[in-house]
């Protein structure tokens, strides 16, 4: 009986009944401990296994789909498009976060002593103190820095760590155009070794997908127990529900794109990328979602490898259109509360290009959002002593709002590569 229902459906019922169960164990004695101990494992399995196909996949599909394509102007044409329609998505995320918050103002409605309950909670916590470090350690870079970081120093150092993921991009491309300059008879042993290593990363993303609705159940049931005083995030709320209808319109804004230019239904586009959504949502991670984005966009989309290959991976990396919005909304939603001087008009402006380039090569795993945070905050000279009130403003509400975020990330990537299928005319 199972067996006939979709995937879709039974990673939503794993979600529902991980929430379900995180509740109530929430509120048993003893019930947190068992979570941690016997549930959480399963999820953290799941996503390691995901991480762990993720550089593998895109070596061979990059590959595959190069060798594919046999003129390499083609890739120069699909690699342009695809750098500017990713930055045109991004400035119109952050724009429609600037725009929401700017109007319904989130901020006017938190009291002196909701603020002070969350500066008491967190400024000390050790997650946020960590993001501080990080975002101060980027923004001590030079403006290229990001150019440098493309280019590895090591490929297997580089491939042994999924932040690298840009790295290994840039190699692997390399390497592929590079097969394409030698005689056809030299290059076809490598590149039947990629194309059948592709073949068997796609079935072992097959093996590792029976397991996502157990996994998924993990990882919502530790998201619930472990999520913050339920009275702060009450609080809250009227931010972090800016932030979700943001991300709404930014969907309904891909669906448009998907309807108006590629001429295929939304429902269609949205069953078919579903399982992907959901466990983006699960994981917090595009990276760790990588695998089954390319899985689901390939073989149910209808993408062709050479755009999948190129466009899903690159864009798990840069494209971070959720997390953009999320900048504009908490940067201004914080100076509301906090520096209320500080919204000027051309502040706004440069949240917009700060954000824009803070996204590109950011990681794509969970809490990044906060680390472009802070980088936005310094960029409009947010007092640095009212930075890690900033950050706790908002830091109990981070990790919800980070899977809903994410969800939209890898909608992005999925939207546009079929823009970009459909401009290639591959269709």
């Amino acid at each position: 009986m199972m067996k006939k229902i979709a995937l879709h459906w039974k990673i939503i019922l794993g979600l529902l009944l991980g929430i379900i169960a995180g509740v109530i164990l929430a509120n048993i004695s003893g019930g947190k401990a068992f979570t941690l101990h016997w549930i959480k494992p399963f999820g953290t399995i799941f996503v390691k296994l995901l991480k762990l196909i993720a550089i593998p996949l895109i070596m061979a599909s990059l590959i595959k789909g190069i060798s594919e394509l046999k003129d390499i102007s083609k890739f120069k044409s699909m690699g342009i498009k695809t750098m500017l329609i990713y930055i045109c998505t991004t400035i119109i995320a952050i724009t429609i976060g600037l725009v929401l918050v700017n109007v319904l103002k989130p901020g006017s409605g938190i009291s002196q002593e909701t603020i002070f309950s969350l500066k008491q909670n967190y400024v000390t916590n050790i997650n946020l103190q960590d993001k501080l470090t990080e975002a101060t350690r980027r923004g001590n870079q030079g403006p290229l820095q990001f150019l440098i970081d493309v280019v590895p120093n090591n490929i297997t150092l580089a491939m042994s760590d999924n932040k690298s993921m840009l790295q290994v991009i840039f190699f692997t491309v390399f390497l592929g155009i590079s097969l394409l300059l030698i005689e056809e008879k030299k290059a076809k042993p490598l590149m039947s070794f990629f194309n059948s290593l592709n073949e068997v990363i796609l079935k072992m993303i097959d093996i590792i997908m029976l397991f996502a609705p157990y996994a998924v159940f993990a990882l919502l049931a530790t998201v619930v127990v472990t999520s913050d005083d339920y009275y702060v995030l009450l609080a809250l709320l009227k931010y972090a529900g800016v932030v979700i209808l943001g991300l709404l319109l930014l969907i309904v804004f891909y669906i448009l794109c998907i309807s108006l230019y590629v001429k295929k239904s939304p429902i269609w586009f949205l069953k078919n990328i579903s399982p992907a959504q959901l466990l983006a949502f699960s994981t917090s991670s595009s990276a760790a979602t990588l695998p089954v984005t390319m899985e689901r966009v390939e073989e149910h989309l209808e993408v062709h490898k050479e755009v999948s290959s190129f466009v899903l991976p690159v864009g798990a990396t840069i494209n971070m259109d959720g997390t953009s919005l999320y900048q504009a909304v908490a940067s201004v939603f914080i100076m509301q509360v906090l520096w209320p001087e500080g919204l000027v008009f051309q502040n706004q402006l440069t949240i917009v290009l700060t954000a824009l380039l803070a996204s590109i090569g950011s990681a794509a795993v969970p809490g990044a959002g906060m680390v472009m945070l802070v980088i936005v905050l310094d960029s409009i000279g947010f007092p640095k002593e009212m930075l890690p009130v900033g950050l706790a403003l908002i830091f109990a509400v981070d990790r919800p709002l980070d899977m809903f975020r994410t969800l939209v990330n890898v909608t992005g990537d999925a939207t546009v590569s079929l823009i970009i299928n459909k401009s290639e005319k591959l269709q």
